[in-house]
């Protein structure tokens, strides 16, 4: 089966990726949604849960822009450059996965004081349960797309053509050139009308238990 670049990203240097580009965005992601619920039903706009949603809502966002950075300097842009790309369904899966993280930056912006400066907590509450429902929303596309077979799309891997290309060349090795030649010299002879005896023995292919005395 071949895979998105997603799935080979979370797949490969186990399991530290899979902990830096799944888990920590993850855990940090749930812990700043199940807060909100809590900060949105009690109206507490102070105590441990508060200042929870506060840290994970800054630390997610930060987190992302350093995931941004790096996946598009190593990966996505030399995938684009080498036209490496598998299929729509890489690129949604990869694209889904780094559009996600936009709302959490701009939770961590707000939470710095830079955007939304005129809300009061009840109007910012909203903007950060908006946010995390599209990363809600993006990271499930992302897994979803990064979990499917390119080949549906027609996406042929390398396995494929180096498998191709042993076929053909086993069957080159089973047709000898010399008995080649002379099965195609005996086979001309033979229609130009001439006499078996006039070919060479030499030349003639021998049975196990044809031989001269």
């Amino acid at each position: 089966m071949n895979m998105t670049h997603y799935m080979e990203l979370l797949a490969d240097n186990q399991p530290w990726n899979l902990l830096i580009f799944m888990a920590i965005p993850i855990v940090l992601a749930e812990t700043l949604a199940i807060t909100e619920l809590y900060i949105l039903f009690t109206r507490k706009f102070d105590g441990f849960v508060y200042h929870l949603n506060r840290f994970a809502g800054t630390t997610v966002g930060l987190y992302f822009i350093g995931v941004i950075a790096y996946l598009m300097t190593t990966a996505v842009l030399p995938i684009t450059k080498n036209h490496e790309w598998r299929t729509a369904i890489d690129v949604i899966a990869v694209g889904s996965y780094l559009i996600g993280g936009l709302p959490l930056i701009w939770i961590a912006l707000q939470e710095f004081g830079f955007v939304n400066k005129a809300l009061d907590q009840m109007g910012k509450l909203k903007i950060h349960a908006i946010c995390v429902a599209l990363f809600l929303v993006f990271g499930h596309i992302a897994m979803i797309a990064g979990m499917l077979d390119p080949s549906l799309l027609g996406y042929k891997g390398g396995g494929a053509h180096q498998m191709g290309a042993a076929g053909s060349s086993a069957d080159h090795e089973f047709c000898h050139p010399e008995m080649h030649e002379q099965m195609k010299g005996a086979h001309q002879q033979m229609m130009n009308g001439e006499s078996m005896k006039n070919v060479s023995p030499n030349k003639m292919p021998m049975s196990s238990q044809g031989h001269s005395h």
